[in-house]
């Protein structure tokens, strides 16, 4: 099993911000403010608008990448898949709600808002958002290699970012 270094992590956490930083200090200031809100307060409004932004994030994204050799490419696409896994858990999906995909999909919102709001989850779930969805950042390193190398990455790290993957993660 092959688990992503602490230096993919960083660049993966890195490219996220610099693309989010690109849409100026609006958005941000809503991505910050849903980390750290008062979890008895819906947000479905501030997630909606962050959802909204995400195509123009992967496109920054997608150009920040544009050079990436398919080894960078496979440990970016690591480091996404182990952090959907680790936060494949029943009590983020009771928030989230949702099917598998549906599930999936959230758990890739949570991800693609950064690493301030993945970690607030992390911690305490409430934070997620229900009915908030990030499909394309699911696979969006996979696509990437795929687009760029013609197949996909394997990340060799023995997982599933599919929903309900995670044996911790959920009771038996």
């Amino acid at each position: 099993m092959i688990l992503p270094t602490a230096a993919e992590e960083a660049r993966f956490w890195a490219l996220l911000e610099n693309a989010w930083a690109g849409l100026g200090p609006g958005p941000n200031e809503v991505r910050r403010a849903l980390a750290k809100r008062d979890v008895s307060v819906e947000a479905f409004e501030e997630a909606a608008e962050l959802e909204e932004h995400l195509d123009q994030v992967l496109e920054s994204l997608a150009g920040a990448c544009a050079d990436l050799s398919g080894e960078e490419l496979t440990a970016l696409d690591r480091v996404a898949e182990r952090k959907l896994y680790e936060i494949d858990r029943e009590d983020v999906q009771a928030v989230t709600d949702g099917s598998d995909d549906g599930f999936l999909y959230a758990r890739g919102f949570i991800l693609a808002l950064g690493q301030e709001f993945y970690e607030a989850v992390a911690r305490d779930p409430r934070v997620a958002v229900p009915d908030a969805e990030g499909a394309a950042f699911c696979y969006f390193f996979a696509r990437l290699h795929a687009e760029k190398f013609g197949d996909r990455p394997d990340t060799g790290s023995g997982i599933s970012r599919e929903s309900v993957s995670n044996p911790a993660g959920w009771k038996a």
